[in-house]
């Protein structure tokens, strides 16, 4: 039942685009004036007149153009919301509400308040019988062969560096420990400057050129490294400019790989090395188990862009490939762009970039519908987990996070969505008809083909 008496004129349907003229009578709203003033009154106090006492003509002089303003703002959210729920649309985004009429002439009682309302609707299809939907899902068991790689890889990450002879000269892969001091233009500058800090040959941890300059040095040796630092360096004082580093070598060390034993599985805090090899099994596991996972869910999302094809509001498309094209700015702008995209025309990426939006989109409301029939609500506790992850990625700056996401709809929106998500491929995959085939490492790990 309406709870304002309107009329509405539907002006334009092009597609999912559509525009409506909504009238609401100045009768109507002056009603809701008097009721809202015959509300307030009891408790209005003003000069003059004896608490609770004050006249309703005198409040109307007084605040009524006030009182109409938020008034007309209601009317309007609830005018609007109710022309489309008689007509069972569902808006894709936000409406755009424009009023028509002299607002200080509808706030003065004079004219009926007439607003236009344009809004974009979301598509009505029918989602694909999750059931009938027939997927592979690739794993790959964890071999003895990767377990003992995996443990190796883990005692060459852990080398000991034992000290030379005084007269040995350093080699790629050595551990050079030195002293030294940076100067540009014969000044020494900030932060250049060290003692007994160990620089490994080969590692690529220092500027350009440093730890190649160490190959051939010797304990006791004093030497100067001629740099440049590159152009991207961070420091604005730095970046492009020419350094000279003198350096006195205290001792050269070799690097020593430990053996892989029992003891070298208690450095972890684990008993033996069956119990690290369990450990390094588990952790393989889990991979395989999340490669797993985004292959089936790729597969999934490609069956399900297969199966519908609907209009899209154009609204929605815009707003995916707006941000999609701004990272990719920013990412051209960094110089990180995909070799594949630096030979293609703006036009031609656009279109790529455009056809990704729509299956985004296309997608997104899929999942939203075969989550909405099935039911799939994602819990307070869920989204409080996720805002907590998210708040630890920000050591120190959790309470303002936390603050930041709670006072923003859009962002806790943003929480939402992956969850809601990854629910709704839940929810299909146990009820999809899914054939495990067995496969490698390497396969579970490899890009698709586009």
């Amino acid at each position: 039942m309406k709870e304002h008496p309107m009329d509405v004129t539907e002006t334009k349907t092009e597609g999912l685009s559509r525009s409506f003229s909504i009238r609401v009578a100045a009768s109507a709203l002056a009603e809701k004036l008097e009721a809202k003033i015959e509300e307030i009154r009891p408790q209005m106090q003003l000069k003059g007149f004896r608490p609770g006492k004050v006249p309703a003509s005198h409040v109307k002089r007084m605040y009524g153009k006030s009182i109409m303003g938020d008034i007309i703002q209601e009317v309007v959210t609830q005018t609007s919301q109710e022309a489309l729920d008689e007509r069972s649309l569902r808006p894709a985004q936000q409406p755009d509400i424009k009023v028509d009429t002299d607002i200080e002439k509808v706030a003065s009682g004079d004219d009926d308040l007439i607003y236009t309302m344009d809004v974009e609707v979301m598509p009505e299809f029918e989602p694909a019988d999750v059931s009938e939907l027939e997927l592979e899902r690739p794993t790959a068991p964890v071999s003895d062969e990767q377990v003992d790689e995996a443990v190796q890889r883990l005692a060459d990450n852990n080398k000991k560096y034992d000290a030379k002879a005084e007269d040995a000269k350093a080699e790629d892969g050595d551990a050079v420990v030195i002293d030294f001091v940076g100067k540009i233009d014969g000044e020494a500058f900030e932060g250049g400057s060290a003692e007994g800090q160990a620089v490994v040959i080969g590692e690529g941890r220092f500027i350009p050129g440093f730890e190649e300059q160490l190959l051939g040095v010797k304990a006791g040796d004093e030497t100067e490294l001629n740099v440049k630092f590159p152009d991207d360096y961070p420091s604005e004082n730095l970046k492009g400019k020419d350094a000279v580093f003198e350096v006195k070598v205290q001792e050269v060390r070799a690097p020593a790989t430990p053996d892989v034993d029992d003891e070298f599985a208690q450095n972890f805090g684990l008993e033996d090395l069956e119990a690290l090899k369990k450990v390094v099994r588990e952790q393989i596991e889990n991979e395989h188990k999340s490669l797993t996972r985004n292959k089936v869910k790729r597969s999934l999302l490609d069956k399900l862009d297969e199966l519908h094809s609907f209009d899209l509001p154009p609204g929605m498309v815009d707003a995916e490939f707006n941000q999609i094209w701004a990272q990719f700015e920013r990412e051209k702008e960094a110089g990180r762009l995909d070799d594949e995209d630096k030979d293609k025309s703006e036009d031609e990426l656009k279109e790529e970039y455009r056809k990704i939006s729509e299956r985004r989109v296309r997608l997104g409301l899929v999942l939203a519908e075969i989550g909405r029939d099935a039911n799939v609500v994602v819990t307070e506790e869920e989204v409080a987990r996720a805002l907590n992850q998210e708040a630890s990625n920000y050591p120190g700056q959790e309470r303002q996070i936390i603050e930041f996401y709670q006072r923003t709809p859009g962002a806790m929106a943003q929480l939402r969505a992956p969850i809601f998500e990854e629910k709704v491929v839940d929810y299909i995959l146990e009820r999809a008809k899914v054939t495990d085939v067995e496969t490698t490492r390497e396969e579970l790990e490899a890009e698709p083909e586009m």
